[in-house]
């Protein structure tokens, strides 16, 4: 058995929840799949999954394996994207699409870095908060947030978007301490109403607790910059993607509050309109691109959100 092959069906399991589905997928069978993952399991002498009727479930050791293994593929993948670039000169016009606070804080910079090592590619750099039609609006790489749909299209895994709470400390100093998430609902909430719930968001504990906290505030805006704009004058709390408030974290002009409790993350992707036979400038860009999303990426690649 390849191990690498094995740890790619281990991962499908994982996030399909069910051993026939990514059978399915490697047109293979499902008792093929079980016995993959209960060979990894022999070899690592632990229980990865639990399995019951109802589906499949990390255990402890299996949700660590279960990060390491998307790392090594992701690697994996980076090394073939990388070489199959260089097999082929990346040339032309490459037509980028990302939204717009995303793009402008991050996209700009790394595409202008990514032109200045292949000065025979040209780009075309559109920002759209709204859903692209990948295909019907001529993009060959899209940049998008959160959990992908099953498409046709092709995609490659960048990396993780965080997010955290801030709040000036002027503002902190009049309303009052943010220890807990229940604390919010005695502050003003400034919400980006398109991610984290609207107007509920949602925490891990320091223990692992799923934790819903109602909000409500004055202000709602589906522009990240306006958010950040708020919070920066004092006017309440904000959720905010870390590479939005970094630069104000920095110069202190923002606090991180419930640092112990965690917002959920958001998936980075690179999306183009077909997995199969991709053009070398889309490689190249993508290739470049998870050469760039590692952790801490947000610090490094943040522009001031005034």
């Amino acid at each position: 058995m390849d191990r690498l092959d094995a740890m790619q069906v281990f991962v499908r399991v994982v996030e399909t929840g069910s051993f026939s589905k990514a059978a399915q997928e490697f047109q293979t069978t499902q008792p093929t799949v079980t016995k993959q993952v209960a060979a990894l399991e022999a070899r690592l002498k632990v229980r990865l999954l639990n399995r019951n009727t109802r589906g499949v479930s990390l255990s402890e050791p299996g949700a660590l394996f279960y990060e390491r293994c998307k790392q090594l593929l992701q690697d994996a993948e980076a090394a073939e994207l990388a070489t199959r670039a260089a097999q082929s000169e990346a040339q032309g016009t490459l037509r980028i699409g990302t939204s717009v606070a995303f793009g402008r804080r991050t996209i700009v910079p790394l595409t202008l870095e990514f032109m200045a090592l292949h000065p025979q590619i040209r780009v075309d750099l559109s920002f759209e908060d709204r859903y692209v039609d990948l295909i019907a609006q001529g993009i060959d790489v899209a940049l998008r947030m959160g959990k992908l749909a099953d498409s046709s299209l092709g995609a490659r895994y960048l990396g993780n978007n965080p997010w955290t709470v801030v709040a000036t400390p002027s503002y902190l100093k009049s309303a009052g301490a943010v220890k807990r998430p229940d604390d919010l609902t005695r502050h003003n909430a400034l919400v980006y109403s398109s991610v984290q719930g609207d107007d509920v968001w949602h925490f891990t504990s320091p223990r692992g607790e799923r934790l819903a906290t109602p909000v409500n505030g004055r202000l709602r805006s589906n522009n990240l910059s306006a958010v950040l704009s708020a919070c920066r004058e004092g006017l309440g709390v904000a959720a905010l993607p870390r590479y939005v408030a970094s630069e104000s974290l920095r110069t202190g002009k923002v606090v991180e509050v419930l640092k112990d409790y965690r917002l959920p993350d958001q998936e980075l992707h690179a999306v183009f309109p077909s997995p199969k036979r991709v053009p070398a400038k889309v490689l190249a860009f993508v290739s470049f691109a998870q050469s760039r999303f590692t952790d801490g990426w947000w610090n490094a690649r943040s522009r001031d959100g005034k």
